[in-house]
């Protein structure tokens, strides 16, 4: 009987293992710090812990020792301050916790393997709303877990993010299928080899892309972000918000003058040296050259003279400031060889709290020597169904002029990677207070600088000129539709059956 009661105990407490090792992996597949494989285990164990507790419990229980880790996974990446970021992350855990509600409502009610599929439906599911919903996108996707699984990644210019999705998720539902059948072979070999045959397929695929990289000739390209030692100081900073609500002296508009113009001949500077080692298109980092508005048009004067002179294609990403305008205009100008402007793009989705003017979110673009060109700002690049106008419109390399900070400069780097996987073109970032990468369309890592390790965080990459036609640019997110079509199928087919379990029976003859 004593041994009957430890065995007792110890199923009973056993599930609270599974959650905590679910936490303790959770806090290595987001935001800051990123192992991939904690995110196939950590979606295992949560599932196992879920299914094994009451309904009710399971769900508050789950909720509360999931906010533990998450709280200190996205702290100093969602630049939010005290009771708001607490509040942030109990919604993302709430809205994210639904996918395993969903199984638990729905998994038992199916049978045999199919009922595995209802896991990845809610995980892409819920994932997908929240790409369409949230201010912050697709950030907290758990695709972007599996940076640097090339083979796998390369599905993403299929179904985009959410087949990277849909496989993880899979896994921890199978997992859990074959540990109801107490994973006796004879009942699970079917599914597991279904699985498995599938999974072999997409990542033999991926690999076989692989062995052929991009064959186009390249182009030498440079991203200059501002240097440390031109940043605005703390009284500059204090004058230019005095400045945008038109209280500023002229004594601090002349000081402030001075020391912008002092960071643009240094940009200028270095944009004729990478000219003159051989660059042809050279971008500078988000915001890189701030500018007084009544200043802007001898500024971009001087721009083009600059590749008139050196025959060069000139991305000025500058930051406007208007006086008595609280938002500052947040742009890149793109300047021909001839030294004409190509076109202006604002910042279609400035980061919650950012003063800056919202661009319509048209992606331009640029028929140059070296292939179609287009530009989107930083933030921009995190919202697939924005950047896909550039996998539409068959541009070939992708600038996105970006401004980091520390905890979230590896993540923003690597998500930038995935939209060029998803749209078939080649991408390079010039990046303040973070990474300056380029990526070509397979998610190769062609070349990469860190801002805080570098004096002079210059990036120089050869990029391919030539980009390819991806079946996601064309279908966009159909794959995601269909796991919303494939999850409600599954919720009518499960409310069908109940209501004539719940039916009496026709009388006898």
């Amino acid at each position: 009987m004593e041994q009957q009661s430890s065995i007792t105990k110890k199923s009973k407490y056993l599930p609270f293992l599974w959650l905590v090792l679910a936490a303790i992996f959770f806090l290595f597949w987001n935001a800051k710090w990123n192992i991939p494989v904690a995110a196939w285990l950590t979606l295992v164990f949560a599932l196992r812990f879920f299914r094994t507790q009451p309904l009710k419990r399971g769900f508050i229980i789950f909720l509360l020792v999931l906010i533990i880790p998450c709280y200190f996974a996205w702290q100093g990446y969602v630049p939010l301050p005290g009771i708001f970021y607490f509040i942030f992350v109990v919604m993302v855990c709430a809205f994210n916790a639904l996918t395993y509600l969903t199984d638990r409502l729905l998994a038992p009610r199916l049978k045999g393997f199919v009922s595995t599929l209802v896991f990845p439906l809610a995980f892409v599911t819920v994932q997908y709303i929240m790409i369409l919903t949230s201010p912050y996108s697709s950030h907290g996707s758990l695709a972007y877990t599996q940076y640097g699984n090339l083979p796998l990644l390369q599905i993403a210019s299929v179904t985009g993010l959410s087949g990277i999705t849909f496989l993880v998720a899979w896994f921890a539902s199978v997992v859990n299928w074959a540990w109801d059948q107490q994973f006796k072979w004879k009942k699970v070999w079917r599914g597991v080899v279904t699985y498995a045959g599938i999974l072999a397929v997409i990542l033999l695929a991926g690999g076989a892309s692989l062995i052929s990289p991009p064959a186009s000739d390249t182009v030498r390209m440079a991203a200059i972000p501002a240097t440390e030692i031109f940043e605005m100081s703390q009284d500059t900073q204090d004058s230019a918000e005095r400045l945008l609500s038109g209280e500023i002296t002229e004594t601090e508009l002349e000081s402030i003058r001075t020391e912008f113009n002092a960071n643009i001949d240094d940009l200028l500077e270095r944009s004729e040296r990478e000219a003159r080692a051989g660059a042809k298109i050279i971008f500078w980092s988000e915001g890189a050259g701030y500018v007084l508005k009544e200043d802007e048009t001898a500024l971009i004067e001087r721009g083009g003279m600059l590749a008139s002179q050196e025959g060069i294609h000139l991305g000025m990403a500058l930051g406007t400031f208007i006086s008595g305008q609280s938002l500052i205009e947040n742009k890149i100008v793109l300047i021909e060889p001839s030294g004409d402007v190509a076109w202006e793009y604002f910042k279609a989705r400035p980061v919650p709290g950012e003063a800056s003017v919202r661009g319509d979110g048209e992606i331009l673009t640029l028929d140059t020597p070296y292939g179609k060109i287009a530009a989107a700002i930083c933030f921009d690049m995190d919202f697939p169904h924005l950047i896909r106008q550039a996998g539409e419109a068959g541009v070939d390399v992708m600038f996105n002029p970006s401004n980091d900070w520390k905890e979230v400069a590896p993540r923003r780097m690597q998500m930038a990677t995935f939209r060029a996987i998803e749209n078939g073109f080649s991408m390079v970032r010039p990046t303040s207070h973070g990474l300056s990468a380029a990526a070509d369309y397979q998610g190769r890592v062609l070349g990469l600088t860190d801002y805080f390790k570098s004096e002079d965080p210059v990036m120089i990459a050869y990029i391919p000129t030539k980009g390819v036609t991806t079946i996601y640019s064309r279908i966009g997110d159909l794959f995601a539709w269909l796991c919303m079509a494939g999850l409600v199928a599954a919720i009518g087919w499960v409310l069908v059956r109940r209501k004539a379990a719940k039916a009496p029976g026709k009388p006898a003859s």
